[in-house]
This record gives C-alpha cells, structure tokens and sequence, in this order.
C-alpha cells in the first residue's frame, strides 16, 4: 500500500544542503541555481544572477560573437570522520551550469563590468547603439 509521503518532494533535495535537480508537476529543472533578474536602466542593464554554492574562482564569463556567456563549475568533497576514522558521512558534488545572453557585437569585454559576493554575480552592461555598417565597395580592377 502506497503512503503519502509528509515530507513533499524536496524533503532529500534539501537535506544535503546543495542545489538538487527536483521534479516539479510536469518540468524538471534545477531550482536555484542561476536564476536570473535582468534591469533595465537608463544607459546600461543590471543581471543579477545567483549561483549558490560557488565560489568566485569556479565562475567564468566571457564574451563571443555578441553573446556574453557565464559558466560556473565545482567539485565539492566534504568528509567527516569520528576518531577512529570510520566516515560518518561522505558527499561529493560535481556539477556545472551555463547561461548565455545576447549583448550585441558592439560591446566589448572591458565594457562590462563584473562583481561576484556572497554567491551573486553581478553585471553592469552599458546601453550602446547599434552602428550602421558601412559597406565597402570592392573594385576589379580592369586590365586593357
């Protein structure tokens, strides 16, 4: 006979203390991991993303083609032993995660600027319009 489970869905997700990728009704996606605010201000925009459980040296961005590309990976091994080295419990967790935005070709590396604490990057991504491109003409020349 099948019991209805106290706990929910996320009682083992959270227990562990790492973002887990937990089944909800008809999606599967990971819940907290990356979630995103993008605002739009006056001359630039501000994406706030959050990546629980990283540290800055495990975050990477970098920018190409026009599209600013953040990835964060880890490798987290946490162990603890009782006195005479029995493990008590052992937890590994390996995971990565990617997110990439389109900014435009016009803006540069060094046009944005990055800032990550207490598990939050934040970008500053400056406003710029669009430069018509010029085309150029390609002449052959004509022997005679």
């Amino acid at each position: 006979m099948l019991m209805p489970s106290i706990f929910g869905d996320v009682f083992m997700d959270d227990f562990f203390g790492f973002p887990q990728e937990r089944k909800e009704t008809n999606t599967s996606k990971t819940v907290g991991l990356m979630q995103t605010d993008v605002k739009e201000s006056k001359d630039h925009y501000e994406v706030v993303i959050n990546l629980p459980g990283y540290n800055k040296d495990d975050v990477n961005a970098e920018l190409k083609d026009g599209y600013l590309i953040i990835s964060a990976s880890t490798d987290t091994n946490n162990e603890e032993k009782d006195n005479e080295g029995r493990y008590i419990r052992r937890e590994r967790y390996i995971g990565s995660c990617r997110r990439s935005f389109y900014v435009g070709e016009d803006i540069t590396q060094d046009d944005i600027k990055a800032k990550f604490e207490n598990g939050t990057l934040n970008l500053i991504i400056p406003k710029k319009d669009a430069q018509p491109k010029v085309e150029e003409k390609k002449c052959i020349t004509i022997e005679g």
